[in-house]
Parts: structure tokens; C-alpha cells; sequence
């Protein structure tokens, strides 16, 4: 009789369409369930950038070799779809927080199209006092539930690309809230970001609905519910929802290599006098990954290596 096959090391990514409601550390929990239930051998498991419980969407979540890229992941562009309440801005700047502040002026949709241009390219952002941000080694969060009053620092941003989501409409009609998309930069904080378009159109306001549709090579095409993750666990077919680990590098050319040199690479070692296009590379031996290496005139430098 046939001796079973022996399971399968995942590394790559699956990534979550998480829902509201669900932290991003509990959705990092649930891939590690799946893993358990399909059997898989026990493997590092972590999210690729924080997803707020009251924010839905993209959750890139790094399995095996793949959770050395995860730094990559916090750095990469991301895709947002929010709505913004005109009237009350709250304490958290969404729907669960205090009303802090209520204004009756509402926008009309023209006026809310030519107030989004100033807020695209680099921008000076205040981060809410609902956050992660550490100061003085305790997230903001924390201080500010326990009644602190938070003076954070404005720092720059980038906003990519923002735009109304919202049909054309006749007349100038106030509007109670607005739905638009954003693609921004590594640490935007998009309820911050709909407080001061609010406060640019002379109100205030607040997010109601918040949904990544993206986050660097990933979007929601991708991406896969928390049932079909445990459809595909108990069908033991996990190895179909998981995309390779160099999905996640999309944008850095692969650069082959000899099976001594891979040899060579894992080990930390430069390659001297190796012809290549100076700048970050993927190396391959055969197709696999091998170590991620910063080409210049000196040679191959490990910047990250694999062990697959």
C-alpha cells in the first residue's frame, strides 16, 4: 500500500476579504485555524498592514517565507472606497466613537469634486488620537480611552489619487454624505483624511464606511471570504487559495541564477563581479525564490533570503 503523501510547506499569501467587525489580528488567528484544520505543517503566519474591526476589504495576510515580505506589504500603496457623514465629527472620526462637534452646513457635490484636489500629492496629516501610534511606548488608543488629552503631530503623506464615487446630480443639493475612493500613501489614515475634507467645505463629518479595495499587487479580485477559507481548509485544498509568495513582488524583476550561486545566496553571501541591472532583484533558481539582492557594479548583495 501506498505510504500517505506528506504535507505540503504553504508559503505565499491569502488574502482575506475581511469583514466589519473582525480585527486584523483575530482574521491572522482564523488563517492559522485553516492551517490547522488542513493539516498543514505549523508555519509563521502574519497580516501585511492593520485593517481597522469597522473596515472591510483586502487583507493581505503572509504565510511561511512569505511573512519576510510582510515590511514590503506595510510600505505599499493602499486602495480605499469610504463614505463620509456630513454634520457630526466624533472622537475616533467613525460611527463608534463620541459626537465632538456638529455643524448644518452640507456640501453639494460640486463643491465636495473641487475641494478634492488640494488633498492630492504630499499632504501634512494629523493622525487621530484613536490610533496605534505609540507615544511614550503606549498606543494613542489607550491613552485616549483613558480619558487623555493627545496632542498628535501632523506628518506628511501622500494621497496618490482621490476621487467622488457618487453618480452626477441635478442642482445644488446638500449633501448628508459623500462615498469616494482614495489610493494613498504608507501611514494615511483615511478617517483623518475625511475630517479635513469635512473641515475644508466648511462642516464636519466622519467615516461611516470604510473598504480596502487594495493593498500594493493585491485587490479584491483576490481576495476571499473567512467561509470559503474554511470550505477549502476541511476540503484539505488550502494550496488553491494560496498565491505565491513572489506575488507580492510584482513590481522587482526575477534575475536567475545557477544552482551554486543560489547555494551561495542562502548562505548571505555577495556574488562579486555578477552582470545585472543595478537595483532590487528577485533571485530564481529554477523559477523558486531565492533571496531578494540589491544589484550595483560590486555585484549581488542579500537583502532578504528565502528558505524554500
Amino acid at each position: 500500500m501506498a505510504s500517505p503523501m506528506p504535507p505540503v510547506h504553504l508559503h505565499g499569501w491569502i488574502i482575506l476579504d475581511k469583514p466589519v467587525g473582525l480585527g486584523s489580528t483575530r482574521a491572522v488567528s482564523a488563517v492559522k485555524r485553516a492551517l490547522r484544520e488542513a493539516g498543514a505543517p505549523r508555519a509563521k503566519v502574519g497580516h501585511g498592514g492593520t485593517l481597522d474591526p469597522l473596515a472591510s476589504g483586502v487583507l493581505p495576510v503572509a504565510i511561511g517565507e512569505a511573512t519576510k515580505l510582510g515590511g514590503r506589504m506595510l510600505d505599499a500603496t493602499k486602495a480605499y472606497d469610504f463614505t463620509v457623514s456630513f454634520g457630526q465629527e466624533t472622537d475616533t472620526l467613525d460611527a463608534e466613537g463620541q459626537v465632538v462637534a456638529t455643524s448644518d452646513a452640507r456640501p453639494t457635490l460640486e463643491q465636495v469634486e473641487a475641494a478634492l484636489p488640494s488633498f492630492i500629492e504630499q499632504i501634512e496629516q494629523v493622525p487621530p488620537a484613536f490610533s496605534a501610534l505609540k507615544i511614550g511606548g503606549k498606543a494613542a488608543y489607550s491613552r485616549a480611552r483613558a480619558g487623555e488629552t493627545l496632542e498628535m503631530k501632523p506628518r506628511t503623506v501622500t494621497v496618490h489619487s482621490l476621487r467622488t464615487s457618487e453618480p452626477p446630480r441635478e442642482g445644488a443639493v446638500g449633501l448628508a454624505q459623500v462615498t469616494l475612493s482614495a489610493q494613498v500613501s504608507k501611514g494615511t489614515y483615511i478617517r483623518s483624511l475625511a475630517r479635513d475634507i469635512a473641515r475644508a467645505l466648511g462642516t464636519v463629518g466622519h467615516v461611516t464606511m470604510l473598504r480596502r479595495t487594495g493593498a500594493g499587487p493585491f485587490s479584491l479580485e483576490q481576495a476571499i471570504s473567512l467561509d470559503f477559507l474554511d470550505q477549502a481548509a476541511k476540503a484539505r485544498r488550502l494550496t488553491e487559495v494560496v498565491l505565491p509568495m513572489e506575488a507580492a513582488l510584482d513590481d522587482i524583476p526575477a534575475l536567475p541564477v545557477t544552482p551554486g550561486q543560489a547555494q551561495l545566496l542562502r548562505h548571505g553571501q555577495r556574488l562579486a563581479g555578477f552582470p545585472a541591472k543595478p537595483g532590487l532583484q528577485l533571485a530564481t533558481d529554477g523559477g523558486r525564490p531565492v533571496a531578494l539582492v540589491e544589484a550595483s557594479a560590486d555585484g549581488l548583495t542579500v537583502v532578504r533570503g528565502f528558505n524554500l
